[in-house]
């Protein structure tokens, strides 16, 4: 899609409406799946709990629900939901260090000891007060995505009055695949073979003899064992989809003998439809404004070369390319050195597990994407920049360009997805994130939107970004593993905020807005949810 001013402007209100009418259907179909339900806030202790229950009814079988590594109950809502809905007490919580918690986890990941007892600790105080609630009958089942899941098979493991056991893309570190009663391994088709390898283990035996879909063993006697895969789904997604969510309550059925009646049609919160809609909606909407504001900018992006440079944007776009071999070295040289550099600089100094490596790996990858700017500039492939000229309306699109992703995006996200809310302690933790955020994505969207930058300069910079990460993991394995869950949440990111920086250079003809709105999402997203750790 275009966003100037030479796209009609009927046009562009006529996607405004469609979006804005896109995200409405959105919100009324999530909000609905709440129908028929009492949900509540509560802290057991000090752990931020929510209680889902059919609006009436006592003695109701109770699942307690627990999210992975860097995740918040929100990332659960869909199974909380659906159980809920079909009679069940629902129960999601936050893990210490995780989402609202308050409480950060003891040490680093290398102090498996104490992050172990402090979790399987917290598991045993929500099973508790779950089981306190007026509604909750006498019995008990636990499900946990990825981290949790080797968490919740621990408990089972430990006390066998556990009725059943559900783990999504399930992982188990004991030192034996001894599986808990009535055990159901739930994966996304396009895990890797190595994860899924620990449910099929557990399941049958060996990961060959595992046949997705099939059941094994008795629930009466708790020896039942159940593979089941969710077509097209990778880690998160399979938290969402539907097959996933229809294995687990046929599961929880079975296990605690709820017998269903024939004509009956169980209801299942596959929101992943209406979560597509709505941030297609929100992107939709986001071009249809980023257009109008190019109106009222008219000028501004015709004279953005000349901001660049005191030649004309074609003289200059002519000489810059020509240097092939400059661009080269400026876009590569960062994604290699950085993880090089990074490999013998100390990064524990933030009470946020990875989030100081993070730090550094933005700040030192946009400092020397910023020499090779300099350098580009005295090798005269570029001229220097001149001053920005800042007007009214610049400086109130600016504003626009900074706030609609972090409302638009930042809202749903936090209701349906997973936390933005800063817990306890973290709201320092995002300044200074963003001094790290900013370096980068400042150095980056100068050098991508300049008028010699070669066309595939901008996704090339992202995806040597993700390359640089992945160097940096292979070199320090055991301390890094975790970054490889965020890399495809880092990827979906910048390709959202690729199209806002495309948009917001079109509307403005700056690249400071986009900088500085991508330095802030990427800088609180990564302050809130990744794990507190007290140093």
């Amino acid at each position: 899609m275009r966003t100037h001013a030479r796209t009609p402007l009927m046009a562009v209100l006529a996607v405004a409406a469609a979006a804005a009418a896109a995200i409405a259907w959105a919100v009324v179909t999530l909000e609905s799946a709440n129908s028929g339900l009492r949900i509540e806030q509560h802290r057991f202790g000090q752990i931020p709990v929510t209680v889902y229950a059919p609006a009436s009814g006592s003695n109701l079988p109770v699942v307690v629900i627990a999210h992975g590594f860097a995740g918040s109950q929100q990332l659960m809502q869909p199974f909380a939901l659906t159980l809920a809905r079909n009679g069940y007490l629902a129960v999601t919580f936050d893990f210490p260090g995780h989402g609202r918690h308050p409480v950060p986890l003891p040490g680093s990941l290398r102090e498996h000891d104490a992050l172990l007892a402090a979790l399987l600790g917290t598991i045993d105080v929500v099973i508790r007060g779950a089981g306190a609630l007026p509604a909750a009958g006498g019995r008990v089942a636990l499900l946990g995505h990825s981290m949790a899941s080797d968490l919740v098979v621990r408990h089972a493991q430990a006390h066998p009055q556990i009725v059943a056991t559900v783990g999504v893309s399930l992982v188990y570190g004991g030192a034996q695949p001894l599986a808990p009663r009535n055990l159901l391994a739930i994966y996304g088709s396009l895990e890797p073979q190595a994860v899924q390898a620990f449910g099929r283990s557990m399941v049958a035996g060996s990961p060959e003899a595992a046949i997705p879909g099939r059941t094994l063993g008795s629930f009466a006697d708790g020896s039942a064992r159940r593979y089941a895969l969710a077509p097209g789904a990778e880690h998160i997604g399979v938290l969402y989809h539907s097959h996933s969510l229809r294995e687990a309550l046929q599961w929880f059925d079975q296990a605690f003998d709820r017998p269903t009646p024939a004509a009956f049609t169980p209801f299942v919160a596959a929101r992943g439809p209406a979560l597509a809609i709505l941030f297609a909606g929100v992107l939709a909407l986001g071009w249809a404004l980023a257009g109008l504001l190019g109106r009222l900018n008219a000028g501004r992006r015709a004279s953005a070369g000349r901001r660049f440079s005191p030649r004309t944007a074609n003289e200059t776009a002519s000489a810059g390319r020509r240097d092939r071999g400059g661009w080269l070295v400026v876009l590569l040289a960062p994604a290699l050195l950085t993880p090089l550099l990074l490999r013998v600089v100390p990064t524990s100094f933030l009470p946020i597990l990875l989030g100081d490596h993070l730090l550094l790996h933005f700040a030192v990858y946009g400092l020397l994407t910023a020499a090779g700017i300099l350098w580009l500039i005295r090798r005269g492939t570029i001229a220097a920049p001149q001053p920005p000229q800042v007007s009214r309306a610049g400086a109130l699109s600016a504003l626009a360009v900074v706030l609609w992703p972090a409302l638009a995006l930042g809202w749903p996200i936090d209701r349906w997805l997973f936390n933005l809310a800063p817990a306890a302690g973290r709201s320092g933790l995002i300044v200074l994130m963003a001094c790290g955020t900013l370096i980068w994505f400042a150095a980056d969207e100068w050098i991508t939107r300049h008028p010699a930058a070669p066309r595939w300069a901008y996704p090339a910079t992202k995806g040597l970004f993700l390359a640089s990460l992945a160097i940096a993991v292979a070199l320090d394995l055991s301390r890094l593993f975790f970054l490889i869950i965020i890399i495809p949440a880092i990827l979906l990111l910048f390709v959202v905020f690729g199209l806002f920086s495309r948009w917001s250079w079109r509307a403005t003809g700056s690249p400071w807005p986009a900088a500085l709105a991508g330095a802030l999402a990427f800088a609180w997203g990564i302050a809130v949810t990744f794990p507190a750790v007290a140093r």
